[in-house]
């Protein structure tokens, strides 16, 4: 792990500011979502990706109405909706 020698301060109501030099290399944006990890005694932070709302795969993934969902998903759905009968 590499320090960057930033020091923050923790405020009442436990929020800690990310610097700004930080956001723009890891492109984090307003809104964005953070996920939080902890090993040991550290706390890790990485910026949260979506993946396959079915599975959380994170390969091959389409957008669909802010959605996102895999190919491979995508033709296990085709695949049950022929054998429920419904022609695709």
């Amino acid at each position: 792990m590499k320090s960057t020698g930033i020091i923050r301060g923790i405020d009442e109501l436990g929020r800690l500011v990310i610097p700004k030099e930080l956001r723009d290399k890891f492109d984090l944006k307003y809104k964005d979502e953070v996920e939080v990890y902890t090993e040991d005694d550290k706390i890790i932070l990485k910026k949260y990706e979506s993946g396959d709302i079915f599975t959380g795969n994170m390969e091959d993934l389409i957008e669909y109405k802010g959605k996102k969902i895999s190919v491979n998903s995508i033709k296990e759905m085709v695949k049950l909706a022929e054998k429920s009968g419904y022609k695709i």
